[in-house]
């Protein structure tokens, strides 16, 4: 590595903000508060698909069993639901047992003494590894010898997965969106920057400089931005995760968010990781445009 040129690339960068240190602080604030957006709904996102997957784990499928299956059709069942790789567990609960059940879950409500006979189907408790393949699964089931009924919460489950999927579809364009503003905002301080260095890059030309010689000083004032803006987005967003998050549980204490759930290293080095991206790319391109006039 050619640390002359190193220490050139950083002086011009250190030059640079000491010329245009109120345009450069804007550009930082603003990429700030773009990423503690991004950051903030990423955040948000992770926590909410975790509790819409806790759901969705805990959502059963039960089989009836047809009142005239012979036992070896209920075997035959059994074999089959252990038999298919999507379903995690399978359970059987005789009627006896699931009219006791009903007696716990009701708790009264319903006077169960009166029955002469018990009117419940045995039934297979199942369990699927993947939530979204429960409709699926439940259809299959549905059509086994010795099956009587399926039962599942179906609009429960359809409407947690379309909840699911419209959440990463919004999720997408917000990021691209947060994205491309945060690279505007760079690229339009990175012209202004040549704009006002037109001469010293013409001079440059002139003497055999090369275009990414050019760039570099500029690439890195980029960086240096995206970096500085990533900073301050942490910086605010782990102050709002420590004031702001504890009063949004204590208002919503019905809803069991799962703050564990959000890996916080993975997700700074993340904004770090899209700040520097986008503040050097975003300079090449603004650089680019002025060296191919």
């Amino acid at each position: 590595m050619d640390w002359g040129r190193v220490k050139f690339f950083l002086g011009e960068v250190a030059r640079s903000f000491s010329r245009n240190s109120l345009m450069q602080l804007t550009a930082i604030g603003t990429v700030a508060v773009t990423l503690m957006l991004l950051g903030a709904f990423l955040f948000i996102r992770t926590t909410l698909a975790d509790l819409g997957n806790g759901m969705l784990q805990q959502i059963e499928i039960s089989v009836y069993v047809d009142p005239n299956a012979t036992p070896h059709e209920i075997a035959a069942l059994r074999a089959s639901f252990r038999a298919d790789p999507r379903i995690a567990s399978v359970a059987f609960i005789p009627k006896s047992e699931g009219l006791k059940e009903l007696r716990d879950r009701t708790r009264g409500v319903i006077d169960t003494s009166l029955l002469t006979e018990n009117p419940l189907p045995d039934k297979f408790r199942v369990r699927v590894h993947d939530p979204a393949l429960v409709p699926a699964v439940a259809a299959d089931l549905r059509r086994l010898t010795g099956v009587g009924n399926v039962v599942y919460g179906q609009q429960v489950v359809q409407r947690l997965l379309r909840l699911g999927e419209v959440l990463r579809r919004v999720g997408m364009a917000l990021i691209a969106l947060f994205l491309v503003v945060a690279g505007i905002i760079i690229s339009n301080t990175t012209r202004i920057a040549v704009y006002a260095r037109r001469r010293e890059i013409g001079i440059m030309q002139l003497v055999g400089a090369t275009n990414m010689y050019i760039r570099m000083p500029f690439i890195c004032e980029g960086l240096v931005v995206g970096m500085l803006g990533s900073a301050a987005a942490v910086v605010l967003l782990v102050a709002a995760r420590e004031t702001l998050w504890p009063r949004m549980l204590e208002a919503l204490p019905f809803v069991q968010f799962n703050v564990a759930s959000v890996d916080v290293p993975s997700l700074i080095l993340q904004l770090f990781l899209v700040g520097g991206i986008i503040g050097a790319s975003a300079a090449w391109f603004a650089v680019g445009r002025h060296l191919q006039t």
